[in-house]
Protein backbone atom coordinates (compact mmCIF):
# COMPACT_ATOMS: atom_id res chain seq x y z
CA UNK A 1 0.00 0.00 0.00
CA UNK A 2 1.51 3.30 -1.07
CA UNK A 3 1.86 6.11 1.44
CA UNK A 4 -0.19 9.23 0.83
CA UNK A 5 2.16 12.05 -0.08
CA UNK A 6 -0.34 14.78 -0.75
CA UNK A 7 -0.42 17.14 -3.72
CA UNK A 8 2.84 18.11 -5.31
CA UNK A 9 3.77 21.67 -4.40
CA UNK A 10 5.85 23.78 -6.75
CA UNK A 11 8.73 25.74 -5.26
CA UNK A 12 8.27 23.96 -1.93
CA UNK A 13 11.73 24.96 -0.78
CA UNK A 14 10.71 28.64 -0.65
CA UNK A 15 7.30 28.27 1.00
CA UNK A 16 6.63 29.27 4.61
CA UNK A 17 7.29 26.45 7.02
CA UNK A 18 7.81 26.70 10.80
CA UNK A 19 10.36 23.87 10.69
CA UNK A 20 12.49 25.47 7.98
CA UNK A 21 15.91 26.50 9.20
CA UNK A 22 18.09 29.25 7.81
CA UNK A 23 20.46 26.63 6.40
CA UNK A 24 17.55 25.03 4.50
CA UNK A 25 16.76 28.33 2.83
CA UNK A 26 20.44 28.88 2.05
CA UNK A 27 20.67 25.39 0.57
CA UNK A 28 17.67 25.99 -1.66
CA UNK A 29 19.24 29.15 -3.10
CA UNK A 30 22.55 27.32 -3.46
CA UNK A 31 20.95 24.52 -5.48
CA UNK A 32 19.18 27.03 -7.73
CA UNK A 33 22.39 29.03 -8.28
CA UNK A 34 24.49 25.92 -8.97
CA UNK A 35 22.07 24.57 -11.58
CA UNK A 36 21.65 27.97 -13.21
CA UNK A 37 25.42 28.49 -13.41
CA UNK A 38 25.91 24.95 -14.70
CA UNK A 39 23.37 25.50 -17.46
CA UNK A 40 24.78 28.87 -18.50
CA UNK A 41 28.44 27.80 -18.26
CA UNK A 42 27.79 24.54 -20.11
CA UNK A 43 25.91 26.21 -22.94
CA UNK A 44 28.38 29.06 -23.39
CA UNK A 45 31.47 26.86 -23.20
CA UNK A 46 29.94 24.29 -25.54
CA UNK A 47 28.89 26.85 -28.13
CA UNK A 48 32.23 28.69 -28.04
CA UNK A 49 34.28 25.50 -28.36
CA UNK A 50 32.07 24.09 -31.14
CA UNK A 51 32.37 27.32 -33.09
CA UNK A 52 36.15 27.36 -32.55
CA UNK A 53 36.58 23.78 -33.75
CA UNK A 54 34.34 24.36 -36.75
CA UNK A 55 36.26 27.54 -37.66
CA UNK A 56 39.60 25.73 -37.31
CA UNK A 57 38.48 22.85 -39.53
CA UNK A 58 37.09 25.26 -42.14
CA UNK A 59 40.44 27.07 -42.18
CA UNK A 60 42.20 23.75 -42.71
CA UNK A 61 39.91 22.92 -45.65
CA UNK A 62 40.73 26.31 -47.18
CA UNK A 63 44.51 26.21 -46.60
CA UNK A 64 45.43 22.54 -47.07
CA UNK A 65 45.58 21.23 -50.60
CA UNK A 66 46.48 17.99 -52.40
CA UNK A 67 49.88 17.76 -54.11
CA UNK A 68 51.16 15.03 -56.45
CA UNK A 69 54.14 13.18 -54.99
CA UNK A 70 56.34 10.29 -56.09
CA UNK A 71 57.35 7.27 -54.08
CA UNK A 72 61.08 7.41 -53.25
CA UNK A 73 61.56 3.75 -52.33
CA UNK A 74 59.76 0.43 -52.66
CA UNK A 75 56.90 0.25 -50.17
CA UNK A 76 57.01 -2.65 -47.71
CA UNK A 77 54.60 -5.56 -48.21
CA UNK A 78 53.29 -7.20 -51.38
CA UNK A 79 50.68 -6.20 -53.93
CA UNK A 80 48.88 -9.55 -53.57
CA UNK A 81 48.10 -8.79 -49.92
CA UNK A 82 46.94 -5.26 -50.75
CA UNK A 83 44.44 -6.47 -53.36
CA UNK A 84 42.52 -8.38 -50.69
CA UNK A 85 42.51 -5.59 -48.10
CA UNK A 86 42.52 -1.81 -47.81
CA UNK A 87 45.67 -1.81 -45.69
CA UNK A 88 48.19 0.93 -46.39
CA UNK A 89 51.82 1.19 -45.26
CA UNK A 90 54.18 4.07 -44.53
CA UNK A 91 56.80 4.87 -47.17
CA UNK A 92 59.10 7.75 -48.14
CA UNK A 93 57.73 10.15 -50.78
CA UNK A 94 59.03 13.37 -52.36
CA UNK A 95 57.23 16.31 -53.95
CA UNK A 96 57.78 19.86 -55.11
CA UNK A 97 56.05 22.65 -53.20
CA UNK A 98 54.23 25.56 -54.88
CA UNK A 99 57.34 27.75 -54.45
CA UNK A 100 59.48 25.14 -56.28
CA UNK A 101 61.33 23.82 -53.22
CA UNK A 102 61.78 20.05 -52.94
CA UNK A 103 60.25 18.25 -49.94
CA UNK A 104 60.17 14.68 -48.68
CA UNK A 105 58.37 12.82 -45.92
CA UNK A 106 56.43 9.72 -44.92
CA UNK A 107 53.00 9.00 -46.44
CA UNK A 108 50.58 6.07 -46.45
CA UNK A 109 50.73 4.10 -49.72
CA UNK A 110 49.63 0.72 -51.06
CA UNK A 111 51.90 -2.15 -49.99
CA UNK A 112 54.45 -3.25 -52.57
CA UNK A 113 54.32 -0.02 -54.62
CA UNK A 114 57.45 0.64 -56.69
CA UNK A 115 59.66 3.73 -56.58
CA UNK A 116 58.30 6.51 -58.81
CA UNK A 117 54.66 5.54 -58.26
CA UNK A 118 52.50 8.70 -58.13
CA UNK A 119 50.82 9.35 -54.78
CA UNK A 120 48.54 12.17 -53.64
CA UNK A 121 49.60 13.88 -50.39
CA UNK A 122 48.12 16.86 -48.54
CA UNK A 123 50.27 19.85 -47.58
CA UNK A 124 49.79 23.13 -45.74
CA UNK A 125 50.91 26.59 -46.89
CA UNK A 126 54.53 25.92 -45.90
CA UNK A 127 54.62 22.66 -47.86
CA UNK A 128 54.60 20.39 -44.77
CA UNK A 129 52.72 17.09 -44.89
CA UNK A 130 49.32 17.10 -43.19
CA UNK A 131 46.37 14.73 -43.09
CA UNK A 132 43.44 15.09 -45.45
CA UNK A 133 41.18 17.80 -43.96
CA UNK A 134 37.77 16.84 -42.61
CA UNK A 135 34.80 17.34 -44.91
CA UNK A 136 31.94 19.65 -43.95
CA UNK A 137 29.74 16.95 -42.45
CA UNK A 138 32.65 15.36 -40.59
CA UNK A 139 33.72 18.80 -39.32
CA UNK A 140 30.18 19.47 -38.08
CA UNK A 141 30.18 16.16 -36.21
CA UNK A 142 33.59 16.84 -34.65
CA UNK A 143 32.55 20.36 -33.64
CA UNK A 144 29.32 19.06 -32.10
CA UNK A 145 31.12 16.36 -30.13
CA UNK A 146 33.79 18.77 -28.92
CA UNK A 147 31.13 21.30 -27.91
CA UNK A 148 29.16 18.67 -26.00
CA UNK A 149 32.26 17.41 -24.19
CA UNK A 150 33.50 20.88 -23.25
CA UNK A 151 29.99 21.99 -22.28
CA UNK A 152 29.50 18.99 -20.01
CA UNK A 153 32.93 19.52 -18.47
CA UNK A 154 32.20 23.19 -17.83
CA UNK A 155 28.83 22.35 -16.25
CA UNK A 156 30.50 19.96 -13.82
CA UNK A 157 32.44 22.80 -12.16
CA UNK A 158 29.49 24.74 -10.67
CA UNK A 159 27.66 21.51 -9.86
CA UNK A 160 30.71 20.15 -8.06
CA UNK A 161 31.18 23.42 -6.18
CA UNK A 162 27.52 23.41 -5.17
CA UNK A 163 27.83 19.83 -3.98
CA UNK A 164 30.86 20.69 -1.84
CA UNK A 165 29.01 23.65 -0.31
CA UNK A 166 25.95 21.50 0.39
CA UNK A 167 28.19 18.93 2.07
CA UNK A 168 29.59 21.69 4.29
CA UNK A 169 26.05 22.82 5.14
CA UNK A 170 25.13 19.23 6.05
CA UNK A 171 28.23 18.98 8.22
CA UNK A 172 27.32 22.22 9.99
CA UNK A 173 23.74 20.97 10.54
CA UNK A 174 25.06 17.73 12.07
CA UNK A 175 27.39 19.68 14.38
CA UNK A 176 24.44 21.85 15.41
CA UNK A 177 22.33 18.75 15.98
CA UNK A 178 25.09 17.19 18.14
CA UNK A 179 25.35 20.35 20.23
CA UNK A 180 21.57 20.50 20.72
CA UNK A 181 21.45 16.80 21.59
CA UNK A 182 24.27 17.18 24.10
CA UNK A 183 22.24 19.90 25.77
CA UNK A 184 18.80 18.21 25.66
CA UNK A 185 19.70 14.49 25.66
CA UNK A 186 20.64 14.14 29.36
CA UNK A 187 17.23 15.57 30.36
CA UNK A 188 15.49 12.56 28.80
CA UNK A 189 17.02 10.24 31.40
CA UNK A 190 15.16 11.91 34.28
CA UNK A 191 12.29 10.10 35.81
CA UNK A 192 8.98 11.93 35.75
CA UNK A 193 6.98 11.13 38.82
Amino acid sequence: MAAFRGPRVWLWRWRRNPLRRRSDELESWLVLAAWTLALIAGLLAGLVSARSVEHSLARQRAEWHPVPALLSEKAPGSRAASAASTERVWAEVHWTAADGSPHSGQARVEPGSRPGTPVKVWTDREGRLVTKPAGESQAGLRAGLAGALVGASAAVVPLGGGRLLRRRLDQRRMEQWDADWARVGPQWGWKTG
